[in-house]
């Protein structure tokens, strides 16, 4: 049994009677992955949970860092009440956050791992290094890096956005070795600590919150940052109104994702957007969010960071422990920037290939959404490998730009969960 913390209830233990059950193969110990776990076990289904629980928020996430996003977006997904962000705060004495206290990650992360222990139970460290389908056709056959291997019924994979950093080819060629913080380039994701930079030059590519972010902490660590930005000008959200008149609710109605009526409506019904065709939900995950500052991280970097927006990099490389970037400004005039380092918080792709754990095979046999790399999925997430669901970002090209946040665990795992109940009962 999972020691509990005071105020909390131990996660229950399911009892199984008759034939053993093979088990649900949970890879990933994010918000998506526990909060599946925790419906499923709700639901007497046998799980397994495979991964670091909060990993990534833990390992790819430079310290200081905060959520852009508000607390009601960012509550774990659990069976009954009680599992919010807000009780979390509250079991410990801890103040409550409103739409104008962003949150900090390490306070995230201490949810997180509130919320394994009172609802999920056991989480194995191990990692899941090869998925493949059964032999006999039962399910699959899950291999550990420990060399353990197990069979599964089916494998839910909510892996987050791990391996899917995207650095653009010209940067790239900087690491023949692989990207890093020890390289002359790195992505957002590979950092825990930016202060390494002090005193050093760093290119920041990109205009979003992770970008704008890491400026602002690698200027307050003594770094000398600049931000190289494609668009003629940053945007920032907005200062939250907390009481708005119902006239601006109507005009701009709220949602986990912003104000505005697509956001509205993409959030209130990601089924509905999996029935748009292929293209306008692309379009959807491509435009609905442009990429922006958090309203609170404004005064951190307006006039206090360098930014040079209508810029691109045309061309990047090493010269010794330097690098030079060939940037082409406004009018497409190229200049030549000396740096010590470049940071690029450029996204994420998505792309089944990246899923490393997937054998050839399993890959080959998953039908994709038109135009993308990520899988086609029911109404309950399986892909077209019976068995095999994906929820996360994975899924953002079938149901909409909210499966990108923690505000989407609440539909994925209540959807996931009661698709794997439906089947169990039809055995």
């Amino acid at each position: 049994m999972t020691q509990s913390l005071p105020g909390q209830r131990p996660a229950r233990e399911e009892v199984f009677t008759g034939d053993p059950e093979l088990p649900v193969a949970v890879i990933g110990a994010g918000p998506y992955g526990l909060s599946v776990a925790a419906h499923l076990r709700a639901r007497g289904l046998p799980v397994r949970v495979f991964g670091e629980v909060m990993g990534s928020w833990r390992h790819a996430m430079a310290t200081g860092m905060f959520l852009k996003s508000t607390p009601d977006a960012v509550d774990l997904s659990a069976p009954e009440p009680g599992g919010r962000l807000a009780d979390f705060l509250r079991v410990h004495g801890e103040q409550e956050l409103t739409e104008l206290t962003p949150i900090p990650c390490d306070v995230f992360v201490r949810y997180g791992q509130w919320f394994q222990k009172r609802y999920v139970g056991e989480v194995e460290p191990a990692r899941v290094v090869a998925v493949d389908r059964a032999a006999d056709g039962s399910g699959f056959a899950v291999r550990l890096d420990d060399g353990q291997e197990l069979a599964a019924r089916t494998v839910v994979v909510a892996t987050g956005l791990n391996g899917l950093a995207h650095i653009p080819q010209e940067l790239r060629r900087l690491a023949p070795e692989g990207p890093g913080a020890e390289a002359l380039v790195s992505h957002t994701s590979h950092h825990t600590d930016l202060s390494r930079y002090a005193g050093r030059r760093v290119a920041v590519i990109g205009g979003g919150q992770s970008a704008l972010e890491s400026a602002a902490l690698l200027h307050e660590a003594g770094a000398r940052a600049q931000v190289l930005v494609r668009e003629r000008s940053l945007l920032w959200g907005t200062t939250p109104t907390l009481t708005r008149p119902w006239p601006l609710r109507i005009a701009r109605p709220g949602s986990p994702l912003g104000t505005g009526w697509v956001l509205a409506a993409v959030c209130r019904a990601p089924g509905g957007v999996r029935h748009l065709p292929a293209a306008a939900r692309l379009l959807l995950f491509r435009r609905a969010l442009r990429p922006s500052g958090g309203w609170w991280l404004r005064d951190r970097v307006e006039g206090v960071v360098t930014v040079r927006t209508s810029c691109r990099v045309t061309g990047a490389e090493a010269a010794g422990s330097t690098v030079r970037l060939e940037v082409a400004g406004p009018g497409r005039a190229v200049e030549t920037l000396a740096v010590d380092h470049v940071l690029a918080a450029t996204g994420y792709r998505l792309d089944l290939e990246a899923v490393s754990f997937l054998s050839p095979a399993v890959r080959r046999a998953l039908e994709c959404v038109p135009g993308s790399s990520a899988p086609r999925l029911s109404a309950g997430f399986e892909s077209s490998v019976p068995g095999l669901h994906f929820t996360g970002s994975l899924a953002a090209p079938m149901f909409g730009p909210m499966m990108r946040f923690v505000a989407g665990v609440e539909y994925a795992a209540t959807r996931v969960a009661r698709a794997l109940a439906d089947r169990r009962a039809a055995r």
